[in-house]
């Protein structure tokens, strides 16, 4: 699961915290957390001018994937964030469903992997800390060599 944050909460302050409070709802909903990752500030994707707090967890929970996304929304809902308006505008919190023990799930509401986390440094960096082994189902790659491969350096055009 990944975990992102980039504004202030009026009860729990920064995003750092927001993210920390949201895995304790996760808990409380009855998810177990097997591992978290450190937080990572990172550059926004899209035009927002904050930077974001992003972490990703290793969750255990007896909820198939819907039930699961729906548990993730309502945690996003009571922490403020509203899902109408602008696509990347600023937010007090966002949770996705990045990687399933079962392998890939596809259903009209939701699809995983998580059809951007391939691209997204962001997702990557804390769950290759916290799953270097684990396979995405689509390609066989690790949270660490999708990393590596978004991340290298390249030689400029000539």
């Amino acid at each position: 699961m990944a975990l992102g944050s980039n504004v202030r909460h009026p009860r729990y302050g920064p995003p750092r915290r927001v993210i920390a409070a949201a895995l304790g709802e996760l808990e409380a909903a009855g998810a177990w957390i097997v591992a978290r990752s450190a937080m990572f500030d990172t550059a926004p994707l899209g035009p927002s001018n904050r930077r974001y707090a992003n972490a990703a967890a290793v969750i255990e929970s007896a909820l198939p994937p819907e039930e699961m996304l729906s548990a993730l929304q309502r945690i996003e809902h009571a922490f403020g964030r509203r899902r109408r308006g602008r696509r990347w505008r600023a937010r007090v919190l966002d949770l996705d469903l990045v990687l399933w023990s079962g392998g890939s799930h596809r259903t009209e509401r939701l699809t995983i992997p998580h059809p951007e986390f391939r691209r997204r440094t962001f997702v990557l960096a804390p769950a290759a800390a916290i799953a270097p082994r684990w396979r995405d189902p689509a390609t066989g790659l690790t949270p660490r060599h999708l990393h590596a491969r978004l991340t290298r350096p390249r030689p400029l055009p000539r």
